[in-house]
């Protein structure tokens, strides 16, 4: 491969990661508190619609990305309610949220503009521009996340609270902190995360908002995470490994390959899912969670 090549494969691969990489810290922040985020993939995907229904509505991005993280937000609120003010199951909450955004987008995004769930298309200021390198100003947030994620969690006293939640919330309700304080906090996080990453897809990368535009993507920065270890300097290298996979797979399409020809486009479009079962195969066992993750908390009396 030609070195130009390379570097815009990385660059590819980089651009392609930054949905990923929210999505896995606000999965890293949810569950260091204890509570399990199956509705990533939904939280970005309603993100993804408002942000784009807002920028073409206003002519801003930055709405755009403020309306991204509102709906994101909302939704976080929602499992929060159900998983933790109700204790109520944290994996059918998940796909509940799921299954809510991928029908909510596509209903009211054909109600408001009759193109089949799809967005009127952006344009100049109803999308985030190139600001340095080639890459938009919601790149270098995600990127900055990483180590502020990374900081707060590790350095912080309430990083420190929050991982205690995680392990051991009786022990945190006993210091006389509030378990569900913490984890509504950690879930709001989760959501702004989640915002920024679905903004990204329709006003960044994208010119608009597509129905099921997130493909998956939710469940890879879960797969991501656990690949990760629950770390956030490793979720970066994961994510960027996820997103070079899926550079790598489109550049792949059409092309022949020295003794097999060209291969069919599904199965090149097929490898990063498929790298994301072989990876996970060799993490599984070995990597832990939260002791408390998933488990509701009540309070004894």
């Amino acid at each position: 491969m030609h070195p130009a090549d390379f570097l815009t494969l990385l660059d590819s691969g980089l651009r392609l990661s930054v949905p990923l990489l929210a999505a896995c810290l606000a999965g890293l922040w949810s569950e260091k508190s204890g509570v399990v985020d199956i509705g990533l993939e939904g939280k970005m995907l309603v993100a993804a619609f408002a942000a784009a229904a807002a920028a073409y509505a206003s002519g801003s991005a930055w709405a755009g990305l403020a309306a991204g993280i509102g709906a994101s937000v909302v939704f976080a609120l929602i499992h929060g309610f159900a998983a933790i003010s109700q204790r109520g199951n944290q994996i059918v909450s998940g796909v509940a949220i799921n299954m809510l955004a991928a029908g909510l987008t596509a209903i009211v995004g054909n109600a408001w503009y009759g193109q089949g769930g799809r967005t009127p298309p952006l344009e100049g200021n109803q999308r985030f521009g190139d600001v340095l390198f080639g890459h938009s100003t919601l790149v270098f947030v995600a990127l900055l996340a990483v180590p502020v994620t990374w900081f707060v969690l590790a350095r912080t006293r309430f990083g420190l609270r929050l991982r205690a939640v995680g392990e051991n919330p009786a022990a945190v309700d006993t210091a006389g902190i509030s378990v569900t304080g913490l984890r509504y906090t950690a879930v709001v996080i989760a959501g702004v995360l989640c915002g920024i990453g679905g903004t990204y897809l329709s006003v960044g990368q994208s010119a608009g908002f597509l129905p099921n535009m997130t493909a998956g993507k939710g469940f890879i920065a879960l797969a991501a995470l656990i690949f990760a270890k629950w770390r956030a300097w490793p979720a970066l290298g994961a994510c960027f490994l996820f997103g070079l996979l899926d550079a790598l797979s489109i550049r792949l399409q059409g092309i022949a390959l020295p003794g097999i020809g060209e291969v069919p486009v599904q199965a090149i479009q097929a490898l990063p899912y498929l790298m994301t079962v072989i990876l996970l195969a060799g993490v599984i066992g070995t990597a832990i969670p939260p002791r408390a993750s998933g488990v509701p908390y009540v309070k004894e009396r």
